[in-house]
């Protein structure tokens, strides 16, 4: 009862920023850079471990912005575009933009199961794989010539993810999550994100996940943040858990998750604030926690942060995550739950 767990990104050190840039400048060769990114994983999950964390990632360390070179760089018959914006404070106008020149694939994959086989080689405790969502991963992309709107992209990606999930639980991962921001940030069509996810996850014999957040990059959401548009569609996935972020929206929405309970899924509830540098008390986190408990058994409830920590200073994120876990700890010792 009352598992703790992570989302999936980690802090990333000031070493790895520098390693980056010398990547990029091409002074690192296939060796040096499988050894800074073998190191940095070793790092997430260590951080993790330390904290007492019972469900880990491997910090998605292997992928540089979320985007470019974990997943886009992967794939063929794109063509790069530049920024829309390039100067003044960071925002989603000066992200990546892609071309798709001809109908674009994956010859070797989103590079899931070489992250998998890694990790589980660092650890004995259990790990999630974690992969971006269709309609998530669609949103980089043109539309209008070989591909003729946002959802004809969500295809083609939900066929890629889910070949690259099969392949991954053939390798030995039993837990998959599936970040999909852009679900709750353009709430229009939940029925075909329901449809989208579900195709991803068709066949694949594993826990499977759904992380639904507003976004995180730089740090800032974007969207209105409200999951009510979504219900009661979105309890048609095809999974046995559903993250909701809570901690940044001072606790607002439990009601759903009430409703992803009486579904008979897990709630993953953000009791973290990764949008915040104000560091949680335990005596905060066993607040928060309690809030969830009057709507969501502890038989069905996993403790985690609202979102990835890849926006968040390495310093805080460590003292975030042993607030987590230090905080469940106190809600379990009052209620009596054993904690291993």
């Amino acid at each position: 009862m009352l598992t703790t767990s992570v989302i999936g990104s980690y802090a990333i050190p000031s070493w790895l920023i520098t390693s980056i840039k010398a990547m990029e400048r091409g002074e690192y060769g296939p060796l040096d850079i499988k050894e800074t990114l073998d190191d940095a994983v070793d790092m997430a999950i260590r951080d993790q471990e330390d904290a007492g964390v019972d469900i880990l990632s491997d910090g998605e360390m292997r992928r540089f912005g979320f985007f470019t070179a974990g997943f886009y760089g992967r794939l063929s018959g794109l063509s790069a575009l530049a920024p829309l914006r390039k100067l003044g404070p960071g925002g989603h106008d000066q992200r990546e933009r892609y071309e798709p020149l001809e109908p674009f694939s994956a010859p070797e994959g989103l590079g899931l199961i070489d992250e998998f086989l890694y990790s589980q080689t660092r650890t004995t405790r259990p790990l999630k794989v974690t992969c971006p969502g269709p309609y998530t991963l669609a949103g980089r992309i043109q539309t209008g010539g070989v591909y003729a709107d946002r959802i004809a992209v969500s295809a083609r990606f939900a066929e890629i993810i889910n070949t690259e999930l099969k392949t991954v639980v053939d390798a030995g991962a039993t837990f998959i999550q599936l970040d999909e921001p852009s679900a709750a940030v353009h709430k229009s069509a939940p029925q075909k994100y329901v449809e989208l996810f579900n195709r991803c996850v068709e066949g694949v014999e594993a826990e499977i996940s759904l992380h639904l957040c507003f976004g995180n990059y730089i740090g800032r959401p974007v969207a209105h943040r409200t999951y009510a548009p979504l219900f009661p569609r979105i309890l048609d996935i095809s999974a046995q858990e559903i993250h909701l972020e809570f901690a940044n929206r001072e606790m607002a929405e439990l009601n759903l998750a009430a409703e992803i309970a009486a579904s008979g899924r897990k709630v993953a509830a953000g009791v973290i604030d990764v949008k915040n540098y104000f560091i949680e008390t335990p005596e905060i986190v066993a607040d928060r926690i309690h809030q969830v408990l009057q709507y969501v058994p502890a038989d069905q409830l996993v403790l985690a942060p609202d979102c990835g920590f890849s926006e968040t200073a390495r310093w805080a994120a460590r003292a975030k995550l042993h607030a987590l876990v230090e905080g469940t700890r106190l809600v379990k010792s009052e209620l009596g739950i054993r904690s291993d």
